[in-house]
């Protein structure tokens, strides 16, 4: 498969290069499960924007499909920025309405980013989540990602992977 040229904006800061990449509107689907969830498919959008300071917006919001690929209701929302550091390291800061703030720390690659959670933060009545390791890539034009987690007394495992689609 041949490479797919990412433009750089101009505008953009230029620690931003290594996750530029990733700046606009996706969308796909995946599947989502865990032991305390029943596998099933979801629906995805993520837009990633910049502003010219050194950082990335990321908006995210999914929701589950039902057996003919319909919307059947709201699943995920998250917000958060990612923040590129030198030598190719990168940090990953996101907010759910779920009562959870993540802080994910990793590095970057050309077409790659891995990251896992340095630190969570649960209010009183957010589900019990300790850690989690997310991966994402560039493939033939597509964003591809995996997300594995921790959580209601479960160890680190498979939760959720997705394929996107610049739109």
């Amino acid at each position: 498969m041949g490479r797919v040229p990412i433009e750089i904006d101009p505008t953009m800061h230029p620690d931003c290069a290594p996750l530029a990449w990733m700046i606009g509107s996706w969308a796909g689907a995946g599947v989502v499960g865990y032991p305390s969830i029943e596998s099933r498919h979801f629906g995805q959008e993520i837009e990633v924007t910049h502003d010219g300071r050194p950082f990335l917006q990321w908006t995210s919001r999914a929701w589950l499909l039902d057996a003919d690929g319909n919307q059947e209701r709201p699943a995920a929302v998250e917000t958060g920025f990612w923040r590129p550091q030198p030598d190719g390291e990168v940090e990953l800061v996101l907010a759910h309405p779920t009562g959870i703030v993540e802080m994910y720390f990793g590095r970057t690659e050309p077409a790659k980013v891995e990251v896992q959670t340095d630190g969570v933060i649960r209010s009183p009545h957010a589900k019990e989540y300790t850690a989690a390791h997310r991966l994402y890539g560039y493939v033939g034009g597509n964003m591809m990602w995996v997300m594995d987690m921790a959580a209601t007394g479960h160890s680190l495992q498979s939760h959720v992977s997705a394929e996107l689609k610049r739109v």
